[in-house]
């Protein structure tokens, strides 16, 4: 069962009308936490970021290595599968074009891993041109462990389940694998404007 915490106020209607998804309304200021079980808590130290599966090696950075990669500003709408959306997220991070820039691979899809067990899964189309980053910060600040920190995956174009927080790395497939919730019935792409929450819509 998903834990509910501070920022998931209410409903809020408003907001630029073509910007919001069917179905979804403006959470405003607020953020809301949603997880689906305790945070982990994971000091930058003892963090490591890997790309493992079909490549011809594994590669892997240190939080150092990590955050001497070339990093983007990007400012994004989120839409979370539990209907709220909020307006122009500014976060930091490295795209995944960077990361997977030099990697050969027949890979289609990804899986996404992370602290605490969780992962999702997307087709490599849906990651690369400008379409995903690993983020550490948020407002300009260290993203905090409620949020996902020290690193998160960030899809804004699908629901927010498919932005893994607590995110360790991705395994590179030929074949797509649903990830967590995925196996509880959510839909395995997850676009909000398709209203695709759950499997058959």
């Amino acid at each position: 069962m998903a834990l509910v915490t501070r920022g998931f106020t209410g409903r809020r209607r408003g907001g630029p009308v073509d910007r919001l998804p069917p179905g979804q309304y403006d959470v405003g200021d607020g953020f809301p936490v949603l997880s689906a079980g305790p945070v982990p808590r994971r000091h930058p130290d003892a963090w490591d970021f890997r790309v493992r599966g079909e490549l011809p090696g594994p590669l892997r950075w240190s939080w150092a290595e990590f955050r001497r990669l070339p990093h983007e500003t990007i400012t994004v709408d989120i839409h979370c599968v539990t209907s709220w959306s909020k307006f122009d997220t500014t976060w930091s991070g490295v795209s995944l074009d960077t990361i997977l820039g030099d990697v050969d691979t027949d890979a289609e899809y990804l899986l996404a891993f992370c602290d605490g067990g969780y992962t999702t899964n997307l087709p490599l189309e849906d990651v690369l041109d400008g379409k995903a980053w690993i983020v550490d910060t948020y407002r300009g600040e260290p993203l905090t462990p409620e949020h996902g920190g020290p690193a998160r995956l960030l899809v804004p174009h699908l629901y927010f389940w498919k932005s893994a927080k607590w995110v360790r790395g991705l395994e590179l497939r030929s074949t797509d694998q649903p990830g967590f919730w995925e196996n509880f019935g959510y839909h395995n792409h997850g676009d909000p404007w398709k209203e695709q929450r759950y499997a058959g819509d």
